[in-house]
């Protein structure tokens, strides 16, 4: 709650990224980044049990990036964002991207006080990780179904995969991407615009309440 409070009264647009070990997280983070970064300021919060690697390839981009190991942990919660939110200090009404640990099952439960889950399920899985682990397409509420560069070369069926997804969750908002051919990050990114514009206009009236508020009181 104390996250979400924050990243509203700062117009801040957080989104937890959530997928299986190996979907390409990541990658599809730092092509996200390299889209964005010359229009809003970002900054990353990285969950693993162990290494930096992940930080490390995001800091390449340019980007401030937190990473966080977890050890025996399987997933970030509230309390390890909020520390990295000191750490980061995001600037008002930018982009807060929080890469989870690879786990399709602990992070799904846990509320890190961001306006989005986005599940990342890539065509190298089975069409039935969203009928196998309902909790977190259930909790999400966009699907980045990647690595569609590789269709033409599998058996993957991906209208079945998402039409499983929809069984679980039928209001999910889903994006076919790659992040090796680019793929469908237009689309992606033009969806994080509108979150940071809805976002912002958010803090707006925040704001402009306040003042009203304010003006009341002296006028008392």
């Amino acid at each position: 709650r104390a996250n979400r409070a924050l990243f509203d009264e700062r117009g801040i647009f957080a989104l937890n990224l959530v997928s299986s070990p190996g979907s390409g997280k990541t990658s599809l983070l730092v092509r996200t980044i390299e889209l964005l970064r010359d229009q809003v300021a970002i900054n990353v919060v990285e969950g693993d049990q162990q290494t930096s690697n992940d930080a490390e390839r995001i800091r390449a981009t340019g980007v401030p990036a937190v990473q966080i190991n977890t050890g025996k942990g399987c997933h970030l919660d509230g309390h390890m964002v909020g520390h990295a939110i000191a750490r980061l200090q995001p600037q008002d009404e930018s982009l807060f991207l929080i890469e989870n640990v690879g786990n399709l099952v602990c992070p799904a439960a846990f509320d890190l006080g961001e306006q989005h889950k986005v599940a990342i399920l890539s065509v190298t899985e089975g069409e039935d990780k969203p009928l196998k682990y309902p909790d977190m397409f259930a909790a999400a509420d966009v699907m980045l179904l990647n690595k569609c560069d590789l269709l033409q070369h599998l058996a993957f069926d991906a209208d079945l995969a998402e039409a499983n997804a929809r069984r679980v969750n039928p209001n999910l908002r889903i994006f076919r991407v790659s992040a090796t051919s680019g793929e469908g990050l237009g689309a992606w990114v033009d969806w994080i615009r509108a979150g940071l514009a809805a976002q912002r206009g958010k803090r707006a009236q925040t704001v402009a309440g306040l003042k009203a508020r304010i003006a009341e009181l002296e006028r008392q």
